[in-house]
This record gives C-alpha cells, structure tokens and sequence, in this order.
C-alpha cells in the first residue's frame, strides 16, 4: 500500500510556529515516526508540503496513479480552497483530513471546512499523534476495499 501524507501553509514551521497550539515536533520528527509505523504494516508512505494551494492540487493529481490514498493536513486551505475539495474529487482517491488542534475549539472560521464533504473522515486534536492516527485509518479503509 502507497501512501501519501500532504502538508499544507505553514506546517514546514512545526516545531517553532505556536508550539502551545501546534505541538515542539517539527515535520522532519513526524514523518520519521510515520516511516516508522507504517512499516509495521507493510506500507510505504511519502511526505509532500506545499505552502502554495496550486501546489498541493499538483500534489494529488500527481498521486492519483501510484498511490493509494492520501492523508491531508490542509492548514488554512480547509477552511478556503474549493480547488482542493475539486481535486480530492476529481482524483477519487481516498483523503482523510487531518488537523493538529481542534478546529472547533479555536477562532469561528476555523469551524467550517471546504474539504469535509469529501473526504473519509477527519482526525483533529491529537497534536503530531494525529498523523499515524490517521494513516491507521487509512490503512484500514483501503484494506476492507
């Protein structure tokens, strides 16, 4: 199983940007642990991030042939980019939405999100424990395929 995990705006900054809110481990610590768990089930997973929108919709049209699924970590762009929710649906790979904080214990427009209708679910509020939640996630989604 191929997996893909995509960051969105600002999470290259992990580690230093709101550590009270978004947690001390950087990118780099989430996706060794990643690589790590995944192993465990015999998965591969590749780690993209994008501070650009058109960035991240170039990255899931990208996966649409070689991988499985995706687990997305939008940032900002949940809560403002129709163009993700179209290309989650035009590539009709399976997405889980990931955040680290809970989305609706902070600011009102963090509330909403454009991709939600779209994708498998949603894992928020863990911190970086989220990542290989949702990649647990996918995992089990893609096996009852």
């Amino acid at each position: 199983m191929k997996l893909l995990v995509l960051n969105g705006p600002n999470l290259n900054l992990l580690g230093e940007r709101e550590p009270g809110i978004y947690g001390a481990a950087s990118l780099a610590d989430i996706e060794a642990e990643c690589q790590a768990f995944v192993s465990t089930f015999g998965s591969s997973v590749r780690f993209e991030q994008s501070n650009h929108e058109g960035g991240l919709v170039d990255a899931l049209h990208g996966a649409r042939h070689d991988t499985d699924g995706v687990v997305l970590n939008a940032g900002a762009y949940t809560h403002t980019s129709i163009a993700l929710r179209d290309a989650i649906s035009a590539t009709r790979l399976p997405v889980i939405e990931l955040h680290l904080s809970n989305t609706h214990a902070r600011e009102e427009f963090r509330h909403t999100s454009m991709i939600a209708a779209v994708v498998v679910g949603i894992i928020q509020g863990f911190g970086a424990d989220g990542y290989p939640l949702a990649l647990r996630a996918l995992h089990q989604h893609l096996s009852k395929k």
